[in-house]
């Protein structure tokens, strides 16, 4: 059974200005958000919830006189404070963000802003090309530079330079926007790579209710470095209006690239992430063991630290300092979801003193379905079932096994324009279905065991998950990444096999004496 292990108060806000409102006074003076205009620069620059409150204000107040209020805004563009900004001016002025990825084709983002029905358009300066082909083909009335600075158009700073004028003068242009937190706020478009994928309908009230569910239970610290890109849902929402509820800092990454340096510089407490970023730590680590020739020291090292802690000794921090050093070192804890995490990969990682707090998501859900506490944790389990949230297991087999419906404030809306693809969605009781195979488990957590249109039914009948296999041997050293699919038998057509494709990393193979 779940148990009471909150570590904050539970505050629901019932719409983005009294968020920032609320958080921006009271914490006022702590860094909101850090960064470097320029990777190579040394000097970083800081912006305190005093000066974010006061930036929002603004832009907000220049947003509202331009007209933005009920239209439609498409931002492209990478983790930026100008992104930060535009989130929530956005969404108080009563306009629709549909945030996208700038990695996309010029043709792609073209058909995804039409689709959106935007009037207008925001991008980086890096991608302005591709913002000025969007303009003139769909005949858009406005495109703004998001990040950076190009002559002739308007950019973020110099829109907040102009409505902090306005806000003075007229402080109603803020105050008073009309919010509507039940109403579209959120446009997210799923499905990758084309201009064709659907939009997934969020609220203000839906994202609120889902992060108030889910922050009082993890055992945040005060900064973090921010590598999620803004286009998906769970790094805008944890990293923008998460991180401003619960007052703690993100510095923002520069790109991958620049990450390891990131993470030595600027220490942080925890941090938001993806499986794969996990699992990628975790290869470069055992692969710099190896390398030392220190693969037996430290497994000896974990058993006797492990043997001091089951007598309340907790030496993790001190004797594994240099391992921990890889991820800045003072890190205690990583907040992964969006798929399984091999459960070796977080004995790891717990062993030297980093807690892995899993969860389970998706956008249609703001995306926050279910999560681990941080002082209630049942391991290969993505957690509890958020508080507000009613989940029910369809149609479950003998193992109790069946797709995961959802049920509560944070499903989407529906999906834009497109009532077919939302009826099918969504049932006539209201459960969003989500195409992912689960089951309850130990004390009530929720189990994933596989996504629906990926199962394999063999000839046997026995139901086969992809992902429970590609889960196995993902920690295994040399592997970078395995896809699990069905294959047809030599045995006959009436046969079919589970066929296994492995991506190996060359370097370590060849550090280790495999050459072909």
């Amino acid at each position: 059974m779940k148990k009471n292990t909150a570590l904050r108060e539970k505050i629901i806000y019932k719409d983005f200005r009294e968020l920032v409102e609320c958080s921006c006074e009271k914490f006022s003076d702590r860094i909101a958000y850090s960064y470097r205009k320029d990777p190579r620069d040394k000097e970083i620059l800081h912006h305190s919830f005093k000066e974010l409150g006061e930036d929002i204000r603004a832009l907000t107040a220049e947003l509202s006189t331009r007209g933005f209020a009920g239209k439609h805004c498409a931002v492209i563009g990478r983790l930026s404070y100008s992104f930060v900004r535009m989130y929530f001016a956005l969404s108080i002025v009563g306009a629709v963000m549909a945030p996208l990825d700038a990695d996309w084709s010029a043709e792609d983002l073209c058909d995804t802003v039409e689709n959106a029905n935007a009037d207008f358009l925001f991008c980086d300066r890096e991608v302005f090309e591709k913002g000025k082909y969007i303009k003139d083909n769909l005949g858009l009335s406005f495109l703004g530079i998001l990040s950076g600075e190009v002559e002739g158009y308007s950019s973020v700073d110099s829109l907040v330079a102009d409505g902090r004028e306005k806000f003075n003068k007229d402080p109603s242009l803020y105050y008073d926007c009309e919010i509507n937190p039940e109403k579209l706020s959120l446009l997210v478009f799923t499905s990758g790579t084309t201009g064709k994928g659907k939009g997934v309908m969020l609220t203000q009230k839906s994202i609120l209710t889902n992060l108030s569910d889910v922050l009082p239970y993890v055992d945040f610290g005060k900064k973090t470095v921010g590598v999620l890109p803004p286009h998906h849902t769970y790094g805008s929402t944890v990293l923008f209006a998460g991180h401003v509820m619960i007052g703690a800092e993100v510095y923002i990454s520069s790109g991958l690239k620049y990450v390891p340096s990131e993470f030595k510089e600027q220490k942080p407490e925890h941090l938001i992430l993806v499986p794969l970023y996990l699992e990628t730590f975790y290869r470069k680590m055992q692969s710099a063991i190896k390398d030392k020739n220190k693969t037996g020291l430290i497994k000896f090292m974990i058993k006797v630290s492990n043997a001091l802690r089951k007598i309340g000794i907790d030496l993790r921090k001190k004797i594994f300092a240099q391992l921990r050093e890889a991820l800045g070192g003072e890190v205690k804890m990583v907040v992964s979801g969006g798929a399984p995490i091999n459960s070796e990969i977080i004995s790891f990682f717990d062993a030297i003193g980093i807690s892995s707090i899993n969860g389970y998501g998706i956008t249609e859900c703001s995306p926050i379905i279910a999560a681990n506490h941080s002082k209630h944790t049942v391991d290969g389990s993505v957690g509890w079932v958020c508080d507000s949230d009613h989940v029910i297991i369809d149609s479950p087999n003998e193992y109790g096994e069946g797709e995961i419906l959802v049920k509560g404030p944070n499903v989407m809306l529906g999906y834009y324009n497109n009532p077919e693809a939302t009826k099918e969605a969504i049932d006539e009781r209201g459960y969003f279905k989500t195409g992912d195979y689960g089951k309850f488990g130990k004390e009530g957590a929720l189990f994933i065991t596989g996504r629906k249109k990926n199962l394999i039914i063999l000839s046997n009948g026995k139901n086969v998950y992809p992902e429970e296999i590609e889960n196995e041997f993902i920690a295994t050293p040399g592997v970078l990444d395995i896809i699990v699919y069905e294959g047809q038998s030599r045995r006959g057509l009436e046969h079919n096999a589970i066929v296994a494709e492995f991506y190996l990393d060359k370097d370590y193979l060849s550090k280790n004496g495999v050459t072909d």
